[in-house]
């Protein structure tokens, strides 16, 4: 199994890249790093909507020793581009727990990068999609497990 890239390699990678289309470039490389789903994730349930391209993503949560859901994501894109940004959130938020990823400053880390600036706002809405998906499936984590109301 591959290295997963970590945020900070990505940005000590960016920091090495002056030009935005070798930074594009190198977003797409990392898109190429991304495990495949299987033809079966590839469904409705797992798609992202608010994507321009198609996008699924698949969520894990387990409990870690000191009992906190920690959250690993999977994912796939029809556009190269995509990818890489899957890959930038994934580096982001896959393997933290629920409570860190809902304390995570995005849009900071997307400014240093100097993302924000730099992708199209179809591109822009999508990256927020996803990250809000990922948001969401990070409070479903944190949720009492009996939420049906028939404890006390």
């Amino acid at each position: 199994m591959q290295t997963r890239m970590t945020l900070e390699d990505i940005q000590s990678d960016f920091a090495l890249l002056d030009e935005w289309e070798d930074r594009y470039r190198y977003v797409i490389e990392l898109g190429r790093t991304l495990e495949p789903l299987s033809p079966a994730e590839h469904c409705d349930a797992n798609k992202v909507r608010g994507c321009a391209s198609q996008v699924w993503l698949t969520t894990e949560v387990d409990t870690d020793d000191r009992g906190d859901k920690r959250l690993t994501f999977r994912g796939d894109s029809d556009a190269h581009i995509v990818r890489g940004l899957i890959t930038i959130l994934f580096a982001i938020y896959s393997g933290r727990t629920a409570k860190d990823i809902l304390a995570t400053d995005l849009q900071g880390i997307l400014g240093g990068l100097g993302l924000r600036e730099h992708l199209t706002p179809q591109r822009s809405n999508g990256l927020n999609s996803m990250a809000e998906r990922i948001r969401a499936d990070a409070m479903r984590a944190l949720a009492p497990a009996d939420a049906s109301g028939t404890g006390a």
